[in-house]
């Protein structure tokens, strides 16, 4: 992955710098809990230089995160370029809570922190780390453009920065020139290279059968039909501002494979299942019309692990909120998703994908705002598979780590959800005003989920010195 070479943004990378407006920021973020380890100063901070130089030390790792947008002439194709003024200080911040800072605060200043935009003239990655966590721990909120990673990506891009043992030696970082950028003649030399070819590559797939045209033209109208009148409206699904808020449940994930393992279907069915339960109980109406979600799934190959930018394609599907049983639910979802695996839907959204990549700069842009004029679905429920294991900053372990995905433009809420270490997390991230009471939201997934383990037969042993789970105080009466 050391390599100072233009790298030429794909179609599917170039379409999330479009759909950035200036409300809807399209960066992917992460906020992880770590225990002190030996980071702890003796004021109850943490030991902020040790953890610059460590990243400073993983920098060749990741070449991404040395390289700037760069783009050609005429038609404006962008490129990943070194950045001659590369400024890691800018890039790895240190913040603090009140001492004893609250989960609750440090929800407050995630969000903050996901409100600003990242500087397109710099490095699409930002890293702050908070201390004034209770106990001496601290968090680290890490923002990434969604234009150089998907999920997996992210979670290599963890697997760089982190280690599955503690460490606690810091290697010196190693010796960086930035490339300069490349020509005017090299760049326009390279786009009509790139561009006949790969017109004339994707003729002959056509050509030999392997690749249906007409399949993935009726595809791209399938999609627009389906959100243009027939998507039912949702107070969620309203114009945004700039601000946001933030939640995260945490679900065993040894009982999700339990339930998983009673009913059948996959984990993401478990999860969707959740996710109709509980935009259910906050009071969506049974005749409301479809409610429909985007679930991104990863086209990302074996031999493609560590390499950054989009290997995605998605599935739209509808969510079951009119119905009223959770097994219910469970069966509608399976039978959603075993027909989208039959009809084959994701390898047509990866066929538009494709012809992307010889498509001009400007017709992306100009599909990307025909899209945003279109409600295709509700909202985005993504599933990143994490590590089974800890990973630890030096010798800091990672007790936890909530993922939130960006909201487009009349996109009020959005899910995300990251299993980690046993655990698999769901992040919750919604427009400040869209939705008021995000705290009801998460309170409800939390409640669904209780409600489909128990559906399923599944026992929960009890746990010396745990609360009952009907003897907890909901956030949102904790909030009043």
């Amino acid at each position: 992955m050391d390599t100072s070479a233009p790298a030429r943004l794909s179609g599917l990378d170039q379409s999330f710098l479009h759909f950035e407006t200036a409300n809807a920021y399209m960066h992917v973020a992460l906020t992880a809990v770590f225990e002190p380890g030996s980071l702890s100063v003796e004021d109850g901070g943490i030991d902020f230089a040790s953890i610059r130089s460590h990243v400073a030390s993983r920098l060749h790792l990741i070449p991404r995160y040395r390289q700037r947008l760069h783009y050609s002439p005429i038609v404006g194709q962008p490129y990943w370029v070194d950045d001659p003024d590369f400024d890691l200080d800018y890039h790895v911040r240190h913040s603090h809570l009140p001492t004893p800072g609250t989960e609750a605060q440090l929800k407050t200043l995630a969000a903050r922190l996901l409100e600003r935009p990242l500087d397109r003239g710099r490095p699409l990655w930002e890293a702050t780390f908070i201390e004034g966590l209770p106990g001496g721990r601290f968090a680290m909120v890490i923002k990434v453009h969604h234009c150089l990673v998907d999920g997996i990506a992210g979670m290599d891009i963890l697997a760089a920065l982190f280690d599955p043992a503690p460490v606690t030696r810091i290697e010196p970082p190693r010796p960086w020139t930035p490339a300069p950028p490349p020509s005017a003649t090299t760049l326009i030399a390279d786009e009509l290279r790139r561009r006949g070819g790969g017109a004339f590559a994707f003729a002959q797939r056509v050509a030999s059968g392997g690749l249906e045209v007409g399949s993935g033209v009726a595809s791209l109208f399938g999609l627009l039909r389906t959100g243009l009148g027939s998507v039912g409206d949702s107070a969620f699904n309203r114009p945004i501002g700039p601000h946001r808020r933030v939640e995260w449940v945490d679900f065993d994930l040894a009982q999700v494979k339990a339930i998983r393992h009673r009913l059948g279907g996959t984990v993401n069915d478990i999860v969707l299942a959740v996710v109709s339960g509980g935009l259910r109980h906050v009071g969506r109406r049974d005749d409301d019309g479809p409610f429909r979600a985007l679930v991104p799934v990863s086209t990302r190959a074996r031999e493609e692990r560590g390499e950054t930018g989009n290997r995605v394609s998605a599935w739209i599907a509808d969510l079951p909120l009119d119905e009223r049983d959770a097994l219910g639910r469970h069966r509608r979802i399976c039978a959603t998703t075993d027909a989208l695996r039959r009809n084959q839907e994701e390898q047509h959204t990866s066929l538009l994908v494709e012809t992307a990549e010889w498509t001009p700069p400007i017709a992306i842009a100009m599909s990307v705002r025909l899209l945003r004029q279109v409600r295709l679905f509700n909202l985005i429920v993504t599933n990143i598979p994490g590590p089974p294991f800890p990973l630890h900053l030096l010798d800091a372990q990672m007790v936890a780590a909530h993922p939130h995905v960006p909201l487009f433009d009349n996109q009020g809420l959005g899910i995300a959800l990251l299993s980690y270490a046993g655990r698999l997390s769901m992040g919750i991230v919604a427009d400040w005003d869209v939705v008021h009471d995000l705290a009801q939201v998460a309170d409800a997934m939390e409640a669904a989920f209780v409600e489909l383990r128990d559906a399923a037969g599944v026992e929960v042993p009890p746990v010396a010195g745990k609360i009952p789970e009907d003897r907890i105080e909901s956030r949102a009466a904790l909030a009043r």
